[in-house]
């Protein structure tokens, strides 16, 4: 039937062309943003899963960042330790000379002085972002001796979040402790008291003994008795050297884990990226042949729009 009131074939031929505009529009959006899902209403469960994750990553890179500041500061520990030692084994060596009778233990004692400044100032110099871990002051109000770097972010399966750290203790590695009534564990390797006697460290680090940062010899004779101190002074600065070795190695060993850490978390940020792209991200090839193919059917559409529009215009003919 042939109705003027109302175009069957045009309304059929128009909601074709709209479904064709719609998909058209789809395509050309995707195409544009490279996001197959680059909004909640295009898939929401898939869009609140690759936003949690973006997030999780954002906060990954800022535990990457945090991973690197702290092997920055193991690091600068690292190498006030590396040099302290070198200055430690120079004190040893004089001393070593010193114990030959008939030398100037005075003039000795200037270079050692002279070595003892440089220990200080190279520990005071060991700062990086406002922290120095081999001159401390373990009496300090909010001192820890326990340093503890940012080094993952973690979502459970029931999505709470969580922050670990890698933990280094420092009370083996300083050297320099300015606390007035440090016990023998808050004691830095280099002023921490050793038995004049023995050689050995004091456990009772109140009083007595000798340190390394101000020991003298320039009052020392060739009688017994001082040959012998004197010999416990060597045998004491080399247990300094033994420390400061010990504290080395493990501050080493702290470095390679938060390098090992970083690693990883580079590793993982990597893969997160690949895993939200492949939930959101649009297949360009699949996307461009898609749009040739809707864009043909647009121009068809209008077509056939024009064809069913212009059949009305046939009922014409009849009234002539």
């Amino acid at each position: 039937m042939s109705s003027i009131m109302t175009n069957a074939s045009a309304m059929t031929a128009l909601k074709t062309l709209q479904a064709t505009n719609k998909a058209l529009e789809t395509t050309q959006s995707r195409i544009a943003t490279g996001f197959r899902v680059g909004e909640a209403s295009d898939n929401a469960a898939y869009w609140s899963i690759a936003t949690t994750m973006r997030s999780d990553n954002k906060a990954l890179s800022t535990v990457q960042d945090a991973l690197g500041l702290g092997a920055a500061k193991v690091d600068v520990a690292y190498t006030g330790i590396n040099s302290a030692i070198d200055v430690v084994d120079e004190i040893k060596s004089k001393l070593v000379a010193a114990r030959e009778p008939g030398v100037d233990r005075t003039k000795i004692q200037s270079e050692i002085a002279a070595l003892q400044g440089q220990l200080t100032s190279n520990a005071a110099a060991a700062t990086f972002s406002g922290e120095n871990w081999l001159s401390v002051d373990s009496a300090a109000a909010g001192y820890s001796a326990t340093k503890t770097i940012v080094s993952s972010f973690t979502r459970a399966s029931d999505g709470t979040v969580s922050v670990g750290t890698i933990s280094v203790d420092t009370a083996s590695t300083k050297l320099f402790d300015s606390a007035a009534d440090a016990a023998a564990a808050g004691t830095g390797i280099l002023d921490g008291r050793y038995d004049a006697a023995t050689g050995a460290l004091l456990a009772d680090q109140s009083a007595g003994g000798f340190t390394v940062a101000t020991l003298d010899i320039s009052a020392l004779t060739n009688s017994a008795a001082d040959l012998t101190t004197l010999e416990n002074y060597i045998s004491g600065v080399d247990h300094a050297i033994g420390r400061m070795t010990t504290a080395a190695s493990d501050l080493g060993a702290a470095k390679k884990r938060i390098d090992l850490q970083s690693e990883f978390v580079g590793n993982l940020m990597d893969t997160i990226d690949k895993g939200v792209g492949t939930l959101v991200d649009a297949d360009m090839n699949k996307e461009s042949t898609r749009l040739q193919a809707l864009q043909v059917q647009q121009q068809l559409g209008i077509q056939a729009l024009s064809m069913a529009n212009s059949n009305s215009q046939t009922i014409l003919s009849l009234f002539r």
